[in-house]
């Protein structure tokens, strides 16, 4: 993995690796990276409030030079200026404590920034709201060109413990699914995004619960092909999707990108210093997540809850498509899981195991050193998939 800061943490290094495989630009990274490279040496949570003011500035930057473009009628010069600056704040604002008064701020303006990224950049991107318990659960859809033909299929794209829907945006993954015909719901779902940061809603074992919700939102659509919805998960996502799968038997197909085949035995190893840690502030992040913050003292009761966070007897009732895809060197998520989910899913009428090598790339924590390469090997795989259940 391309190491910007050679004395930095991991978690410091995988947001740049990840902001440019997510179309980031490396003149303007450098540019916010080259003022803090010694805060980087003070330690992962230390320097994040430096991280965010560097970072914060590169947006401005753009945004100052996107409004120009809006002005001078340069809309496509001013779609790219936000989306990359989206990209940009995003990864700042994923490095900051809960606790910051910084990241509701910073978050509100990522909602303003990828809105506006929309309008002028992706105009077949829309905000949407899935209902869900009393309140709704934000998402952007990507509405496929396929659908001014029909229905479509479509992809439920959810985060893992620290992404963002506007991660997802950036990430272009919901783009190469729409050249393949197919839409993309990039769901905030409990625990995550918006859905954590403004509404306070944490995370739940039970996924289907809100899985089942979403292809409820699915099917009042016109649009939606409601024989082919999936659910790709990325990272805890690689829990999270499979689970929703196994139980929401509506789900036509189900992709783990990272098999996160059981998350409680990862918390206990990084208890031990076992593996690395994927944000800063992390045990505080965790336990935020989770809606268990009174376990802050008692780290031990809260492992005691993560241990149900597992796939053991679960993937065996995924009986549709399931695709594992992890990386060899994920320093993260042992690739061991992905092995075990692959040998679980007995039930799964097609299943299929990919682990990127060091030789390819993308082997690294869900192929983030070379996302594009797994992001497509996801969508051909999602294609095929949907093709042959049409068939």
């Amino acid at each position: 993995m391309f190491e910007y800061f050679p004395t930095a943490p991991y978690t410091w290094n995988l947001s740049v690796v990840a902001t440019l495989n997510s179309g980031g630009l490396i003149d303007e990274v450098d540019r916010a990276c080259r003022p803090i490279k010694d805060a980087a040496s003070a330690g992962e949570d230390a320097g994040t409030t430096d991280f965010l003011r560097a970072w914060t500035a590169l947006t401005d930057q753009l945004v100052g030079q996107a409004e120009d473009a809006e002005k001078a009628g340069h809309i496509r010069t001013a779609g790219q200026l936000y989306f990359r600056a989206n990209n940009y704040l995003a990864q700042a604002e994923r490095m900051l404590a809960h606790s910051s008064p910084d990241r509701v701020p910073t978050y509100r303006r990522m909602l303003e920034i990828a809105q506006k990224a929309f309008d002028t950049h992706s105009p077949r991107v829309s905000r949407v709201e899935v209902p869900y318990e009393g309140t709704t659960l934000p998402a952007y859809f990507s509405q496929a060109p396929a659908t001014d033909d029909g229905p479509a299929p479509v992809i439920v794209l959810v985060n893992g413990l620290d992404s963002t829907k506007e991660h997802m945006y950036a990430s272009n993954h919901w783009e190469e699914l729409a050249a393949r015909g197919i839409s993309c719901l990039m769901l905030d779902q409990p625990g995550t995004g918006e859905a954590i940061r403004l509404q306070g809603l944490t995370a739940r074992i039970d996924t289907e619960v809100w899985g089942a919700a979403a292809v409820d939102y699915l099917e009042s659509r016109d649009d939606v092909d409601s024989t082919r919805i999936g659910i790709v998960g990325w990272s805890l996502g690689g829990y999270y999707a499979p689970r929703a799968a196994a139980f929401e038997k509506r789900f036509a197909l189900c992709v783990a990108w990272g098999a996160n085949h059981n998350w409680g035995a990862v918390q206990r190893r990084r208890k031990e210093r076992e593996g690395e840690r994927p944000v800063p502030h992390y045990w505080s992040h965790v336990l935020w997540v989770w809606g268990q913050e009174g376990s802050e003292q008692d780290l031990d009761g809260f492992l005691a809850f993560a241990d149900d966070v597992h796939l053991d007897g679960v993937v065996e009732n995924i009986t549709v498509p399931f695709l594992i895809a992890h990386g060899a060197n994920d320093r993260q998520i042992p690739v061991d899981y992905a092995h075990r989910s692959y040998e679980q899913a007995v039930n799964s009428p097609k299943r299929e195991l990919r682990i990127f090598t060091p030789e390819e790339g993308a082997t690294e924590h869900i192929g983030l050193d070379h996302l594009p390469h797994v992001s497509v090997f996801v969508a051909d795989w999602v294609a095929d998939t949907f093709a042959g259940l049409k068939d």
